[in-house]
């Protein structure tokens, strides 16, 4: 377990790197070591992005030059607190982490099939150190790929601090019946931390699993900075839900990386219920021909939340299917942002690709920006997208009003109804109705929730 010991006032995210450097080349092999430091690097020279960056213009990242965050250490969790947490009674194999340390108390991935790996980064690189290495570093990029503004500098931050972690590995011909869940606890309760989670998937070949990747957050203000690596061989199938209800003064920033082989099928279910300031991205690889790609998305902004949601879909071959739809709740003072990018590259003939994007406002106070690109280099294709803003209907509100339904309640009833397109995507069916009564919950807690 790595454990930081030495402490220092307030130091910036740069200054803590000197601090555990040596600490964190204790783990792994000396490839890990020069990946680390090549990627501190990068992100020295990047820096922390600013309002003039265009990937970055509508979420202010000052909070991380002043909030003093330093490294992460242990905190202990019993499994009666964890159980009180929304997602703390999911029938998973569970891989569990508290401030980016690995947990085994918590973690329950016993009699897994024949050849399956979920646990610690550690452990897999004793089990399986070559799968690892060849995955490890190499599906978070985007060098060399089509774009003009793909920024890589949080993703260099992860690997320069990479020392605990999650990996999940199906061999090939496997169907993992019963889901995964990987689970990230943050219990900042004596100051500001930093924690950098990463996950590693890999479903090979003609494989199947279904798994749950959440982040909840216990007490205090922190900064979670998360990387996930997902593969897919030829003919595997992967439903990933991600689902991230940090506390309320938390920053959660988040790249999700996915590399797809032919004729395999990604859905991604991704749900933000939480957090002061969120900036999720979501990359894809289209490697293969006859891919097909979902993107499910659902955000609620409550108080002064700013949920920031970019996606980018690089279809690089012919005969690939991708369909998104990501939406956005926003009330009180909450700023919602979505950025979808599609290219099709000169080879990726016969793309078909769907981009929808809508959002809610329930205040006058909420904001909503929207920006869908597609950069398509091909000649037949087809694809489409849309973005729409708007409020919910008076009509279907009356409606509710005039059969005896409370306000508060016929407008919760209408925004889940919203909600539900993605929500009913989730097929862990304990996983989606923890998430329905969160939704619930945060809509009740809302600062401008009408008054009967």
């Amino acid at each position: 377990m790595l454990q930081a010991t030495i402490a220092m006032p307030r130091p910036s995210l740069f200054e803590n790197y000197a601090l555990i450097k040596d600490l964190l080349a204790t783990f792994g092999p000396e490839s890990l070591s020069v990946m680390r430091n090549r990627a501190f690097e990068e992100f020295q020279m990047a820096g922390i992005p600013t309002q003039k960056d265009e990937e970055f213009k509508y979420v202010s990242l000052r909070v991380l030059d002043e909030g003093g965050f330093q490294p992460a250490y242990g905190a202990t969790v019993d499994r009666h607190t964890l159980e009180q947490t929304s997602l703390g009674k999911i029938d998973a194999f569970t891989v569990a982490f508290i401030n980016g340390q690995y947990a085994p108390e918590l973690s329950t991935a016993h009699a897994l099939p024949k050849g399956v790996f979920v646990g610690s980064l550690q452990d897999a690189f004793g089990i399986y150190p070559e799968e690892v290495e060849k995955h490890l570093g190499k599906i978070a990029t985007l060098e060399g790929r089509l774009g003009s503004s793909n920024d890589e500098r949080f993703v260099h931050l992860n690997t320069a601090y990479l020392g605990e972690g999650a990996v999940v590995f199906v061999p090939k011909g496997t169907t993992l019946e019963r889901p995964v869940h990987v689970l990230y606890l943050t219990q900042a309760d004596h100051g500001p931390l930093v924690s950098h989670p990463r996950t590693l998937i890999v479903v090979e070949a003609n494989s199947e699993a279904k798994i749950l990747e959440s982040y909840l957050g216990l007490d205090g203000v922190y900064f979670t900075n998360s990387v996930t690596e997902v593969w897919l061989g030829d003919d595997a199938i992967l439903e990933h839900n991600r689902f991230q209800q940090e506390t309320d003064d938390a920053v959660h920033i988040s790249n999700l990386s996915v590399h797809q082989e032919g004729n395999s099928t990604y859905t991604s279910n991704v749900a933000n219920f939480g957090g002061k300031i969120v900036r999720n991205d979501l990359n894809v690889w289209l490697n293969g021909e006859h891919t097909e790609t979902w993107l499910n998305g659902a955000s609620l902004g409550t108080g002064e939340q700013v949920v920031d949601n970019h996606t980018r879909i690089d279809h690089a071959k012919p005969n690939c299917n991708s369909f998104e739809v990501y939406k956005a709740i926003l009330r009180d003072r909450s700023v919602g942002v979505f950025n979808g990018k599609i290219f099709v590259y000169e080879d990726a003939q016969k793309t078909d690709a769907k981009q929808t994007n809508k959002a809610i406002l329930l205040s006058p106070t909420a904001t909503f920006n929207t920006k869908p690109q597609l950069e398509i280099f091909a000649d037949d294709v087809k694809c489409t997208h849309g973005a729409t803003i708007g409020q919910l209907r008076e009509d279907a509100l009356f409606y509710l009003r005039a059969r005896g339904v409370p306000k508060a309640q016929a407008e919760a009833m209408l925004v889940y109804a919203f909600a539900a397109e993605v929500l009913e995507k989730i097929t862990i069916s304990d996983a989606r109705e923890a998430l329905e009564k969160v939704l619930y919950a945060k809509l009740s807690e809302s600062e401008e929730l009408p008054a009967e």
